[in-house]
């Protein structure tokens, strides 16, 4: 008699229940875009009969439902947080390392050499020469933060494909990552749910570029220090899903001499920051340096300590080292080679007065950015 009234009410709890969710799945507002795993979820499919023939709308439909599920975030929220407890340490490719670190994981790449070639018919362009070239190769928390991974957590070295390209592409090594393990211990070099480093690592790897350039770096004690966000949940935490995890915080300064004009060419702004802090309430917070995405920004800082000129052609990595570098920058050209089409050499040979060109990339996705194909 026990079991069956265990049984009946088990059965009629599952049937509210899913009669809750079903109507829920119906009544409730349909997202198009995801916060949490940053990224949009799957439209309702179109029918055809070609696609019904094929099976491909089944599969739509499929995914349909799995990303508008009620409550879906509640669910794998609870479903990552249940394989962290039972010992699980790496989700989606991401190591879940120790004080609170979620590390991406760093496969070995596959077009090294082509990579390397690249850059070395950038660096042999006629409108090059005369130029000081480097590069900047930028190891991610992988490399520099071994001692939080997870024990026996296997990874290819990073700076095994540095030194090859750097000799291979012939351009002139900025390399940052002793700069960066010496100051493991100074302050966050990366954050804790994001793939980019710090405004502190990017500080570090500014000063590995003062030592090679022979600049005097300017000191961090005589910056006006500023906390734009302190809840950043960045790339990899949308990866994870482990919504328990604990907010970043986003550090940014501001030198009180430059007196700065920023002008983005594909939007016609001009501004005198280098933040836009609107994205410091958005889900993308790390987008609040350079105002996110632009093919080609032209800096001019009045007071800067020289009249030289920079084209920096770069990733993401990047957009947090740019306020420090103003500081030497008569003009900075910043290049994102992924929209910006006509090309950095062709552009540098219209405008003679650039002294320096710096390319600057994280080692983890230099194999796969389309932008660095884009270099000429």
């Amino acid at each position: 008699m026990r079991e069956n009234t265990i049984h009946t009410v088990t059965s009629v709890f599952l049937t509210v229940a899913v009669l809750v969710l079903s109507v829920s799945f119906l009544l409730l507002k349909k997202q198009d875009f995801s916060e949490s795993e940053n990224r949009y979820l799957e439209p309702f499919p179109v029918f055809t009969w070609e696609s019904v023939k094929s099976g491909q709308y089944m599969e739509d439909i499929n995914s349909y439902l799995c990303d508008h599920f009620p409550l879906r975030d509640f669910f794998i929220g609870v479903k990552t947080k249940t394989e962290i407890t039972l010992g699980k340490k790496e989700i989606n490719q991401v190591f879940i390392g120790k004080d609170g670190y979620l590390i991406e994981n760093y496969q070995k790449p596959v077009n090294t050499d082509q990579i390397s070639q690249t850059l070395k018919k950038f660096g042999e362009k006629e409108e090059l020469k005369g130029k000081e070239l480097h590069l900047m190769l930028v190891p991610t928390a992988i490399y520099t933060y071994k001692n939080k991974l997870p024990e026996f957590a296997p990874a290819a070295d990073q700076m095994d494909t540095a030194r090859k390209i750097y000799q291979d592409s012939g351009l002139l090594p900025i390399d940052c990552s002793q700069d960066l393990l010496t100051h493991e211990k100074d302050g966050q070099l990366y954050y804790r749910t994001d793939h980019h480093w710090t405004t502190y690592g990017a500080y570090v790897g500014y000063l590995a570029f003062c030592r090679e350039k022979g600049f005097t770096p300017i000191d961090l004690d005589g910056l006006e220090k500023e906390i734009a966000a302190d809840d950043f949940c960045g790339t990899i935490y949308s990866k994870v899903n482990d919504y328990s995890q604990k907010g970043d915080v986003i550090t940014i300064y501001r030198n009180p001499s430059d007196k700065l004009t920023v002008f983005y060419e594909d939007t016609k702004e001009t501004t005198d920051s280098l933040y836009n802090l609107e994205y410091a309430g958005k889900k993308d917070k790390y987008s609040l340096f350079l105002n996110n995405l632009h093919p080609l920004i032209e800096i001019t800082n009045e007071n800067a300590e020289s009249d030289r000129e920079l084209a920096l052609i770069k990733d993401s990595y990047a957009n947090s080292m740019v306020p420090f570098l103003a500081h030497h920058y008569k003009k900075i050209y910043v290049f994102d080679t992924r929209y910006y089409k006509l090309g950095p050499s062709s552009f540098i040979k219209g405008h003679e007065g650039v002294t320096d060109v710096l390319v600057l990339y994280n080692l983890n996705t230099v194999d796969t950015d389309l932008g660095i194909r884009g270099i000429y």
